[in-house]
């Protein structure tokens, strides 16, 4: 028994196909979309989180160079006229650029003197609302 084979190719049934059709085109773009829609939120709270983490250090850290500052350089109390960008003053410094003194929004840290919360001053940050009062606002030893 001898066995030929064919010389002649199998015919192709489909031509190759080149590119996506418009509907799998439609069905990916659906799924970036929902994928967005759960993926945005959270990583917009993250952010916001991470904003809020880092005025509650840098208003902690901002204390610590003031009172500092006082230990050093008064007579351990802190005048009604000082403010935050007398840190930056002088051969050695206590901050070292003015970009210390802004907070993740954007504002400038306040001082404010006698404190609220503490009892010789308060540093601290207005929140992302940017406006003073309220429950954004972030102080130093607040949390």
């Amino acid at each position: 028994m001898n066995r030929t084979t064919s010389r002649h190719a199998t015919p192709r049934l489909h031509a190759p196909r080149r590119g996506f059709s418009l509907l799998e085109v439609i069905i990916a773009v659906t799924i970036v979309a929902l994928l967005a829609t759960l993926v945005v939120p959270r990583l917009t709270r993250f952010l916001a989180g991470a904003n809020e983490d880092k005025a509650v250090a840098e208003v902690n850290s901002l204390a610590n160079a003031v009172r500092l500052y006082i230990t050093q350089n008064t007579t351990g109390n802190i005048d009604n006229d000082f403010t935050l960008e007398v840190m930056l003053d002088g051969d050695d410094p206590y901050l070292e650029n003015s970009a210390d003194l802004i907070d993740p929004w954007g504002t400038p840290y306040e001082i404010i003197i006698p404190g609220e919360q503490n009892i010789e001053f308060d540093v601290m940050s207005y929140g992302p609302d940017k406006k003073f009062g309220g429950e954004d606002d972030i102080i130093h030893g607040k949390r």
